[in-house]
């Protein structure tokens, strides 16, 4: 009988049963890609991980990232994660406090994540973006949005280019609302069409959001580096003062459904363009276990 030992832990958050819960087997050499999936539809959070040797000896570990309903290219939440599991329990770790260089492969390629080590002990994790924000197609308009979140189409900014689709490597609709009581009011409908979105209220630096997205097996998640990482490109591109240097946002997920979290979001720009999108966050291990193969 063949057992796989797992940790879970609460990602963009410092305290316990906040923050998105994520699933992480730190040595998953010998499991097929059948076997990743079972696994990941029975923890049956919004993202497993599946740590492998990295296939460039340069690079830290490799990791899968799977949904319940399929494997991703990329994560925010699962890349932390992962990163701060690694070194709390010892598979990577200087011995030393400050800060810890780690890159992962993952499908979009390696993405470097510093982890801070206070008393030997990650506090907090950020990744470096390896795609920049790139714009999709065409949104549906206002009001076949609205109908979506079961909204009106009055509480969504207006404008030609309010609702857009951005990627960092996994594509979400941006959808700007009006007010923070909007964003408490979105009750989705059906499987959105096949997007994933994104709804949020911006006020200064800070920003309110929910992220859905049925298709990938996620009703609501409770934070999304994924798409935070994209905000910042959808943001940058909006911001008519600073055209060099860092602009920073806080952007607070998952209150609306109990996980409250709060991720760190930084774009560097120069001459005006997008030149490095940084998300963080800390993260609180959970639990440990193995789990059986079959």
């Amino acid at each position: 009988m063949n057992y796989v030992r797992y940790f879970t832990t609460d990602v963009f958050t410092t305290t316990a049963f906040a923050g998105n819960p994520l699933a992480v087997c730190p040595d998953a050499r010998g499991l097929t890609t059948a076997q990743m999936s079972a696994i990941a539809r029975e923890f049956n959070l919004s993202e497993t991980v599946f740590v492998l040797p990295p296939r460039d000896p340069r690079h830290t570990r490799s990791i899968r990232i799977f949904t319940p309903a399929q494997e991703l290219p990329f994560a925010g939440h699962p890349t932390i994660g992962t990163a701060i599991v690694l070194a709390a329990c010892g598979y990577v770790s200087s011995g030393l406090d400050g800060d810890i260089e780690i890159v992962l492969e993952e499908g979009i390629g390696p993405v470097p994540v510093t982890v801070r080590m206070v008393d030997q002990v990650p506090v907090f994790a950020k990744l470096t973006v390896r795609r920049h924000p790139e714009l999709g197609p065409p949104p549906p308009d206002r009001a076949v949005v609205a109908a979506m979140l079961s909204l009106a189409p009055a509480d969504i900014v207006a404008g030609p280019d309010a609702i857009q689709t951005v990627s960092c490597g996994v594509p979400y609709l941006f959808v700007p609302v009006v007010d923070r009581a909007a964003v408490g009011r979105v009750r989705p409908v059906g499987n959105l069409d096949g997007h994933a979105i994104f709804v949020f209220f911006q006020r200064g630096e800070q920003v309110h959001a929910r992220m859905f997205a049925p298709e990938l097996g996620v009703v609501e998640d409770p934070a999304t580096g994924s798409a935070v990482a994209a905000l910042g490109g959808y943001l940058a591109d909006r911001e008519r003062t600073n055209t060099n240097g860092t602009l920073r946002w806080v952007v607070e997920q998952g209150e609306d459904m109990g996980r409250p979290s709060r991720l760190e979001l930084e774009v560097d720009r120069q001459d005006g363009r997008v030149a490095r999108v940084r998300v963080g966050g800390s993260a609180v291990l959970i639990s440990e276990g193995s789990i059986r193969v079959v």
